[in-house]
């Protein structure tokens, strides 16, 4: 068995301009359930296609030792125009179709070969025929069928063109598929999207039974927890490693943010201790006169100077240390993620108003609530299945859409974390998109950005249009902690983030003093929500 089942040294990634990954090292062992992290846009899916060797690296080695074949369900399938779904499972299973024609013509050759090749001809097709077997390759399509009808879609046409299904349906058979090939290496990328909980259920049963080593890119943090042994974190355009699963990478975060803050502490205390022996040691120096009145090579005028020396020598190393200490600052960690209310309601709004009431509310056929009512600090959370009008109410709600009747109250400021991310003027930077919500000056913002660790200095001066999607939705993110909103709304609040993001956004959330207004399919958050609960 190999010590690892894949590995990379020093493997860089880039797209144009864009650099991706950077160096990077990363081993493996088989068996191993891993997770990979980060925001969307970080890298995580490239990581998925240097494994399954589907793009290459620029640069160092992409190691891979899998005789039992990779499976690979990506989001989506890169097939021609007039590929059917039998071309998708095909494609899929390449392994083990490839392995299962290499047994076709070792089975031709042996019916024709002479007695001097034969016994190693039949080592060569025991040796495959064990391969397929331990793969179990004679049922693999019987297994693409369960995985069909277990994942929601049943008696699905082999004949049917592929580019007529969905999105949502082409990850499904490309999960569905992936799973059937029962490989040694299996990569799975979000393959709990689109899934209903029945679905989830059977998708996490059948990965914990699977014999080989599975990587698996993933928003959802109870797979996480279910199903995975070691978590790989993609960020800033490399890769960490963290064992015990999701709690342990939980827990060397949070000791990654304390260790920080120490030698923060450590690094300010230093530096508070020089200066202080910089003012002592000047304050003596200025206590020695400088020459004496009498005896001007007496005892006394040495004892004098041997003192203002000791002196100058104690300023002189206090200072160069302060000098070495500030050319290599170290940076205070990140303020924890919070949301302050600016509890501000008008004069017009009786202090013992609801945050929000609605009475007869309809727009259209997309959403009618009879009645709603929210207390201050009060947490609702929205559900149903799409289409029910949970986006439609939070728009009305922030006044971004105007029911067709009905009335809607809301006391104090509101704050909208939007599914979608809002546009941008072309060409605006980050700092320029951030500083022009907020008010003071440009230089200002930036150190308030900056302050809440979301973003990296370099990364402020880039285009808003050239950052991933994980990233602009971290720049709403800060721009709904600065905003002083006494009402959040947050519409699938933990899309695009990382799993370490969403946790301290839902410490956030839970330590807010106003009140929330939520609609997620986030499980975790689901599962730990505390208030109430409307179903439409």
């Amino acid at each position: 068995m190999p010590v690892s089942q894949f590995s990379l040294s020093s493997v860089s990634k880039r797209y144009g301009d864009r650099v991706v990954l950077d160096d990077v090292d990363l081993a493996i062992p088989p068996g191993a359930k891993v997770g990979v992290v980060g925001d969307n846009g970080s890298g995580k899916s490239t990581l998925l296609a240097l494994l399954a060797g589907h793009t290459p690296a620029d640069n160092g080695e992409v190691r891979v030792v899998a005789p039992g074949g990779i499976a690979y369900a990506a989001q989506s399938l890169d097939l021609p125009e007039e590929a059917t779904v039998q071309d998708a499972i095909d494609h899929v299973l390449r392994d083990v179709r490839a392995l299962e024609a290499r047994i076709r013509r070792l089975e031709r050759e042996l019916a024709r070969t002479s007695p001097t090749a034969l016994d190693a001809l039949l080592f060569e097709y025991t040796c495959a025929t064990a391969l397929f077997e331990s793969m179990d390759g004679y049922t693999v399509d019987e297994r693409v069928d369960t995985g069909l009808r277990a994942l929601g879609l049943p008696d699905l046409d082999r004949a049917r063109p592929f580019r007529t299904l969905s999105g949502g349906q082409q990850a499904r058979l490309a999960l569905a598929t992936g799973l059937a090939a029962n490989a040694e290496l299996l990569l799975l990328d979000e393959p709990t999207n689109d899934l209903d909980d029945d679905a989830v259920a059977w998708l996490e049963q059948r990965l914990l039974t699977h014999r080989g080593t599975v990587v698996a890119v993933t928003h959802d943090r109870v797979f996480l927890d279910r199903l995975t042994s070691v978590i790989v974190e993609v960020a800033d355009r490399t890769v960490r490693r963290y064992g015990d699963g999701y709690d342990g990478y939980l827990t060397a975060k949070a000791a990654e943010r304390r260790r920080r803050l120490q030698e923060y502490e450590d690094w300010k205390s230093e530096l508070a201790r020089n200066a202080r022996l910089v003012d002592a040691n000047a304050v003596r120096l200025a206590a020695i006169p400088r020459k004496q009145d009498k005896a001007g090579f007496g005892h006394g005028a040495f004892r004098a100077r041997g003192r203002d020396h000791g002196a100058m020598g104690r300023i002189r190393n206090a200072k160069q240390r302060i000098g070495q200490l500030t050319a290599d600052a170290v940076a205070p960690p990140p303020e924890p993620l919070r949301f302050t209310p600016s509890l501000a309601v008008s004069g017009t709004v009786p202090s013992d108003a609801p945050a929000l009431l609605l009475s007869d509310v309809r727009v259209g056929s997309r959403l009618a609530v009879a009645g709603l009512q929210v207390p201050r600090g009060g947490r609702l959370l929205v559900t149903g299945p799409n289409g029910a009008g949970k986006t439609t109410l939070l728009d009305v709600i922030a006044g971004k859409l105007t029911p067709d009747t009905g009335s809607v109250a809301v006391a104090g400021r509101v704050g909208y974390l939007r599914q979608t991310p809002q546009p941008w003027p072309t060409g605006a930077t980050l700092l320029e998109a951030y500083a022009s919500r907020r008010p003071g000056y440009q230089e200002d913002a930036a150190a308030d950005l900056l302050s809440l660790g979301l973003f990296r200095p370099d990364d402020l001066h880039r285009a808003v249009g050239d950052l991933s999607f994980g990233q602009r939705r971290r720049l709403e993110v800060a721009l709904l902690a600065t905003s002083d909103a006494d009402l959040l709304l947050l519409d699938e609040p933990t899309n695009h983030l990382s799993p370490a993001l969403v946790e301290e956004l839902e410490e956030a959330v839970d330590s807010f003093a106003g009140t929330v207004v939520v609609v997620t399919h986030d499980r975790r958050m689901r599962r730990r929500f505390r208030g109430e609960r409307l179903a439409l």
